[in-house]
This record gives C-alpha cells, structure tokens and sequence, in this order.
C-alpha cells in the first residue's frame, strides 16, 4: 500500500516535514509538566497532589520513551545529528532508556507486523483475554510487580558493569547520570524528598500506562496476520485527559505511524485527518478512550 496513491504530493509533503521548533516543543513541554509535578507538591503537600504528581511523572516517564521513539526515527528534529545526540542523551537516560538497541528491534516490529515473525506479537498474541486477567496484569504493573523487575534489571547491570558491552553499559551509565542529577538538584532545592516520587512513578505508574499503550496498538485487532496496516494496527481517538496521563504527544495514533512510519508524531494527527477526509478508512473502528478500548479487548470472565 503506498500513501502517494491516496495523497497528493503536497499533502505528503505537509504531513512528512520535520519541525525543529515543534519537537523542541514537546521535549520542553515534556520537561514542564515534570517541573510542575514535583513543584505541585512542594508547595502544597498533601496525598491529593502526591498522587497526582506521581500519575503526571509516571505518564512524562512514557512520554520521554515516545520521544526517544521520533529521534530513532529521527524524525523529531530535521538533523539526524541532532536526533542522534538529543535521544541519546537527553531523552533515553530519564527512563535508562538504549535507544539504538531499542530502534533495532522496533524496526523489525515495523518490517514484520502482521507476520508471525513480529518481534512484539508476544506482547498481544492472546487478546482478546479474559477480564479477570487484565485485571491482575493491571495489578501487577500498578502494584509495583512489573516496575520491580525492571529495577532489578538495572541493578543487575550495574553489579556487573564491566561484563556488558560498551553500548549498553554507556546507556546505562547515562540513566545513573540523570538521576544522580535529578537528585541532586532537587536536594539543592530543599526538596530531595521528592525523588521518591520519581522512583514511585517509574516503578508503579510507568508500566501501567505503557501496558495501556501497548494493548490499545495492536491487541484484539481485527486480523493481526493481516498485512494491511488497517487490520492489524489500531488508533485511538484520546480525550485531554487521556492525552496528559496515558497517551502523552500523539502517540495513539499509532496505525498512521505504521501507514507511514517517516510522519513525525506532531503530524500524526494531521494525517488521520487527511485520510479520514478521503474515505480511506472505510468501516475501521476508532475507540474514543481507553475505557472502552480495554473493554473491547477483553471478554467476561
């Protein structure tokens, strides 16, 4: 299926130019809302805000991995230097995110959705499931059970450092940077306490709301095998709220980045627009929210 049979030239070329004052944009925008986080319950500290601030970081936490996602792509910025340095080290450390072994298997997602061979199929090979089950999967991630072994994971790494290979000990090195510095700063503002709301959010809300994302890509879709995007790859319509604390920067418009993976994602939505315009979704389904997105996934019982 190629989009320049279904769009002109002129709106591939509106939907494919890169902006570097809009990703700039999302990246400090990204940053803001976690300044605000944390000043939030500085100032009035309360389990009121302490709760929201950890929704907000743990929901930021996935927005800096979208982010690291665009400059994989490199299509946040218009300089592939750019994407190179700023998903490296600005972007990926947050979360210790490997953004190179990161895009090599995400390219191969790409190549193979709708096969078997999809490296991500396990990740929604047996929706739609049971409710119970997502429930304990739920559980699981917002209980601290998913965020856990991740920690484990990277304590791990850095018991046995000098065995890993040079990228990923790099990696993991600049996610020990970045929180070192967080701390740090936040203990030069009288307010290291709040760290902890960072460490919560990352092992309790960040696999919550990446699990979320996950399922409402590719789970219980109408034909996952199939090679048309439209069969095996879903776009959820978000709400303000969904967009602040589940889907941060466009990123539920996932089946027009599979359409057409070289659209960087603040023109995902542009794109969804053009081709609803055209009659080119035909009967496909757009869930509006998440709600009704892990009903529809799931099954009683």
């Amino acid at each position: 299926m190629q989009m320049r049979d279904v769009l002109s030239a002129e709106e591939l070329a509106e939907v494919t130019t890169k902006s570097d004052l809009r990703a700039a944009w999302l990246l400090c925008c990204n940053v803001l809302i976690v300044a605000a986080a944390f000043a939030l319950v500085a100032v009035w500290p309360n389990p009121l805000t302490v709760v929201l601030a950890v929704a907000l970081l743990g929901a930021r936490q996935l927005g800096f991995g979208i982010l690291m996602h665009e400059a994989g792509h490199r299509l946040l910025f218009r300089s592939r230097a750019v994407n190179e340095w700023v998903g490296t080290w600005l972007i990926a450390p947050p979360t210790f995110g490997n953004m190179a072994a990161y895009m090599r298997g995400h390219l191969e997602h790409h190549r193979l959705a709708g096969t078997e061979d999809d490296p991500d199929l396990a990740n929604y090979r047996d929706y739609p499931i049971p409710r119970s089950r997502l429930r304990r999967k739920l559980w699981r991630d917002i209980s601290g059970q998913t965020g856990f072994k991740t920690l484990q994971r990277i304590g791990l790494g850095l018991r046995h450092l000098s065995r890993l290979d040079a990228e990923t000990r790099a990696s993991l090195l600049r996610g020990v940077g970045f929180n070192v510095g967080l701390l740090g700063l936040l203990m030069a503002l009288g307010q290291g306490w709040l760290y902890l709301l960072w460490v919560v959010a990352f092992i309790c809300v960040n696999p919550l709301v990446s699990r979320i994302r996950q399922v409402g890509e590719h789970a219980a879709v109408p034909d996952r095998l199939a090679a048309d995007p439209r069969r095996n790859t879903r776009t959820i319509v978000p709400s303000h709220l969904a967009r602040l604390f589940i889907c941060p920067h466009q990123v539920s418009f996932h089946l027009e980045h599979h359409l057409l993976p070289s659209v960087p994602i603040y023109r995902l939505r542009r794109l969804h627009e053009l081709l609803q315009e055209k009659g080119f979704y035909g009967d496909v389904a757009f869930p509006r929210g998440y709600l009704p997105l892990l009903r529809a996934v799931t099954v009683p019982g």
